[in-house]
């Protein structure tokens, strides 16, 4: 099943969108929200599965083309998003372009930080920075959106409550993160909105690409129009959703809702080194700050700049007949300027 929410109020309007995302339906009588589906999904979950298969068979009334740039992100808000750093390749490029070894805890304990889940950019909405200097960057990752997770679940019982799967574009600001880490007290303005696909689906949805609760298949990265990365997202994921979810709930319960990311994804090069870019016969990555030190390692230094005001990011997954599984996030950064 796939899911959307029209960009209409803080909360969006649910509506169904078909497989091959052409076409979609309102389901607001079934649910006003994404937000007030989850909650009550083992309820309403199998009316929106017949509306789902109504709208893929051309029986479903009041159906509509689907225009994505009318959709916000699934979730235009969320009292919980956490954000993972289950992709080990690039935690541990980031510290050997600064010569700090990776501490062993990392490969048994994941790595989460809690992110501003207050107002998420819209998939097609321009990203809006304060300044260049900050060192603006995007990141694709994947998410998924959980039921109530109760506290102290291990793996196997965190893998029932994964009920959604959607993209992800984690804005960061590079050049804000050394001071921010080196109080002690973790990220804030270096983590502005994120951004989601503009939709989420069901595991289902993903066939045989859905295993150990870990993505199959590669993310695909343009930047200014230009292929960046087709990293791929299962093999090299440490720490699969449903171990992110049960590190999530360790000490807390989960409201349903609760938005769980991957982290950056990334591949290491088939000797085990520094991935290679796709012009150079490799995957390619996922943000600019892998590339960075990829090249610092290499080279001795950066050689690729942060983003620009007028750069363009493009994320999107297919599946293996290349149809798009959750749309595109497709944005531009611009500048912003306070009122």
């Amino acid at each position: 099943m796939k899911l959307a929410s029209l960009n209409q109020g803080r909360d969006g309007e649910l509506i169904v969108v078909s497989r091959d995302l052409a076409r979609a339906v309102r389901a607001t009588d079934i649910a006003p929200t994404l937000q007030a589906a989850i909650e009550h999904w083992e309820t309403l979950a199998p009316r929106l599965e017949q509306r789902y298969a109504q709208l893929n068979d051309s029986t479903a009334e009041g159906a509509f083309d689907l225009d994505q740039r009318a959709l916000h992100s699934p979730l235009p808000r969320t009292y919980n998003w956490a954000d993972g750093s289950a992709y080990l390749n690039h935690v541990q490029l980031v510290r050997q372009a600064r010569n700090a070894e990776m501490p062993d805890s990392f490969w048994h304990d994941p790595l989460m930080y809690q992110g501003g889940g207050d107002a998420f950019i819209a998939p097609t909405e321009d990203i809006e920075a304060v300044s260049e200097e900050h060192g603006i960057d995007f990141e694709g990752e994947l998410a998924v959106i959980t039921d109530d997770v109760p506290m102290g679940v291990d793996a196997a019982a965190a893998a029932e409550h994964i009920k959604l799967i959607m993209l992800v574009n984690d804005v960061s600001l590079r050049g804000l993160i050394p001071g921010e880490l080196a109080k002690g007290f973790g990220f804030f303005q270096a983590k502005p909105a994120s951004s989601f696909s503009p939709i989420c689906v069901t595991p289902d949805e993903l066939g045989n690409a859905w295993q150990d609760s870990r993505v199959h298949l590669p993310l695909t990265v343009h930047l200014n129009g230009e292929t960046f990365g087709q990293p791929e997202a299962g093999p090299d994921m440490i720490f699969g959703f449903a171990e992110l979810v049960a590190h999530a709930a360790r000490t807390r319960h989960l409201g349903a809702g609760a938005v769980i990311g991957s982290g950056t994804v990334s591949n290491p090069g088939p000797d085990g080194g520094p991935g290679k870019p796709v012009g150079d016969g490799g995957v390619g990555y996922s943000c600019l700050a892998e590339v960075r030190m990829v090249e610092k390692i290499l080279y001795g230094e950066s050689r690729t700049p942060f983003l620009r005001f007028g750069d363009r990011v493009r994320l999107e997954m297919f599946n293996r007949d290349g149809q798009s599984i959750f749309g595109a996030i497709d944005q531009q950064v611009v500048a912003y300027h306070a009122p």
